[in-house]
């Protein structure tokens, strides 16, 4: 299947299927005699894999770190916990997914400490002003 097929099987765009491949998240899959890319069903697999690993929250380069093993996922699913791949388990060495989940974690305690003072200064009565009398 051509590049506008694929990327419509996948759920994305021709443009975000060159990206992938040039970020080393595809392998560059084989041409036609016109120089075409011709994808197959496993090449959709990994691209909806990719995809779902993106809408998780990883980044290009968080998937990019693990590319070399995103094979040994299953089907288009993410595997339980602790398997190899990405999953940051003792198969994989990684630790992509325990590194993007401390981040986010940061992250929303930054933004809760945020709010919380943002909330506290609402909340506050306003100073009363002093007035000079002249």
């Amino acid at each position: 299947m051509r590049i506008g097929d694929a990327a419509a099987a996948a759920g994305t765009t021709p443009r975000a299927l060159r990206l992938y491949e040039q970020r080393g998240l595809l392998l560059p899959p084989p041409r036609t005699s016109s120089g075409q890319r011709e994808y197959g069903p496993r090449d959709i697999a990994r691209i909806r894999l990719v995809r779902q690993l993106l809408t998780l929250g990883l980044t290009l380069e968080d998937v990019a770190r693990c590319a070399d093993r995103l094979d040994l996922l299953e089907g288009d699913t993410l595997p339980p916990y602790g398997s190899p791949g990405c999953s940051g388990g003792s198969g994989s060495g990684s630790g992509v997914v325990q590194r993007r989940i401390a981040a986010l974690d940061a992250e929303i305690a930054r933004l809760t400490d945020l709010r919380d003072r943002l909330a506290s200064a609402v909340a506050e009565p306003p100073r009363s002003q002093s007035r000079s009398q002249a």
